[in-house]
């Protein structure tokens, strides 16, 4: 199966046009969190409005993972913590916080973003009922916006802006690959890096930048590879 992995587009509508452009040539394409542009020039209604179009578009072509960063959080759930809520009204055809897909062999789990102990307790009841039905001939994948905390896909070139708790679940369920995003830097600085392995989890984060092309990877879980592409390098990893 072939993944397209993006993350941080923070409301890059050329970003989004490319990816479009290419979803027809892979199995899946994963938005990793931070769809939104908190601290753009354009409305976040209007923002959520033309994310979610793009969503259907992507839909119409192959399966969307897109889970929540910390940039999507846009009210409070009853519990008072904060969440995506909007993601809650997109096409139901895109797999968001909480749901899962099988793709082909494999089996993707869309992990919210979590601020608080009631959302990141969901998160791990959904790892553990999504680890029951861990695919024997395929790869389990998570989509979870933040990378590990002390892993080269965190550094930001001064400090780590990991999760420890990321670390713990990977520890304790042990997935084929993590697709994360979140820390923009990581590939591009000395001492970070677009992979990380953890024990026998593979983790990801394309990082971002600027321009009509977003740093990206390809997943090929067939050749058992990843290809990243960045303007400034490119790089391969066996998954």
């Amino acid at each position: 199966m072939r993944y397209l992995l993006a993350s941080d587009l923070h409301y890059s509508l050329q970003q989004l046009d490319w990816i479009c452009e290419q979803a027809g040539d892979v199995d899946a394409v994963v938005l990793g969190g931070d769809h939104l542009d908190v601290a753009g020039h354009v409305d976040l209604d209007a923002q959520i409005a033309m994310f979610t179009a793009y969503l259907a578009r992507l839909a119409d072509v192959t399966t969307v993972i897109a889970n929540s960063g910390n940039h999507d959080l846009s009210a409070r759930r009853e519990h008072g913590e904060k969440a995506a809520v909007w993601l809650d009204r997109i096409d139901p055809r895109v797999v968001t916080d909480g749901g899962s897909a099988a793709i082909g062999p494999d089996l993707v789990t869309a992990c919210a973003w979590w601020e608080g102990p009631i959302t990141l307790t969901a998160v791990e009841r959904q790892l553990v009922a999504d680890a029951a039905r861990r695919p024997m001939d395929g790869m389990w994948i998570w989509a979870y916006h933040s990378p590990p905390d002390a892993s080269p896909t965190s550094w930001a070139g001064a400090r780590h802006f990991g999760d420890e708790v990321l670390n713990r679940l990977i520890d304790r369920h042990r997935p084929d690959l993590v697709l994360a995003g979140h820390v923009h830097q990581s590939p591009f600085v000395p001492d970070g890096s677009f992979h990380d392995r953890i024990g026998d989890t593979l983790v990801l984060n394309a990082g971002r930048q600027r321009g009509p092309v977003p740093a990206h990877i390809v997943i090929d879980t067939s050749d058992r590879s990843a290809e990243w592409w960045s303007v400034e390098a490119v790089g391969t990893v066996a998954i």
